[in-house]
């Protein structure tokens, strides 16, 4: 059965697209099929993963207005390993032209609905705000993952974004919960960090996942090789812990599957 996630929080700078990708790559080290969906403007979840943004035929801006199918916008086994749904600038006039559509909210869930069988797992990387392409990842989702640093900021826009995810769920998407909420640029040897880390275990329990994922000058420089971690430097602590994340999704699914 395909899991369909979106990355999602309005908080730049908290990881989400150093997430999908390497997510998404660890994810297909262990042979599970992976499509990447890019529905941040700025296109670095598309360079990241070794697309080039300026060089696109087709865009999730061409398939969110309904001018070309899914499957003819998807880049096949890019080089990091899984397939890609890229995006460009031109996306940010999506919003616009999606305005006078009756299921505006919807574009990407419909557009989903003839390929999601082919892939054990869908990533969408989302912009950094609550606007309608968030809206139409939140519509399309299983499951919303959210990368967040251990901070006091990032706690109250924690709040909003719960919100949002309960105003989805209520209005177009019912199934619609919490994945898992993912620590980034974890430092232990920070009492802040440890302390908002106590909160988020305290409040949303088994939802935090165990594995956090370190500050690692690897995850940052990899980036600008159009590579994710594991195939820039595999044993680095940043690639290692992305690569443990996996694990533990692939093996909570496991368990959530047998029979109680």
């Amino acid at each position: 059965m395909t899991r369909v996630l979106a990355i999602a929080n309005q908080k730049g700078g908290v990881g989400k697209t150093t997430t999908t990708i390497n997510l998404a790559a660890s994810l297909a080290a262990t042979k599970k099929s992976v499509l990447l969906i890019d529905l941040d403007p700025q296109g670095n979840a598309t360079t990241g993963s070794g697309v080039s943004k300026h060089d696109l035929e087709l865009s999730a801006y061409d398939v969110l207005m309904g001018e070309a199918a899914l499957e003819d916008s998807i880049v096949l086994g890019s080089e990091a390993g899984y397939d890609v749904l890229g995006t460009n600038a031109d996306l940010t006039g999506a919003e616009i032209g999606m305005l006078d559509m009756a299921d505006k909210e919807l574009q990407l869930r419909n557009a989903l609905q003839d390929l999601s069988s082919n892939y054990d797992f869908i990533l969408m990387d989302c912009p950094p705000s609550l606007n309608m392409l968030t809206i139409n990842a939140l519509s399309a989702a299983d499951g919303v993952i959210v990368p967040m640093q251990c901070e006091y900021y990032a706690l109250e826009g924690l709040t909003d974004l719960m919100n949002t995810i309960e105003h989805v769920r209520s209005r177009v998407n019912p199934a619609l919960k919490i994945e898992g909420i993912l620590r980034t640029m974890y430092d232990p040897r920070n009492s802040l960090t440890r302390d908002v880390s106590e909160q988020l275990e305290s409040h949303f329990g088994d939802k935090v996942y165990r594995t956090c994922i370190p500050r690692n000058v690897r995850l940052a420089e990899a980036p600008s090789f159009g590579l994710p971690a594991i195939i820039y430097d595999k044993a680095s602590r940043g690639a290692m812990a992305y690569l443990a994340l996996a694990g533990e999704m692939i093996r909570k699914e496991k368990h959530q599957a047998q029979p109680a």
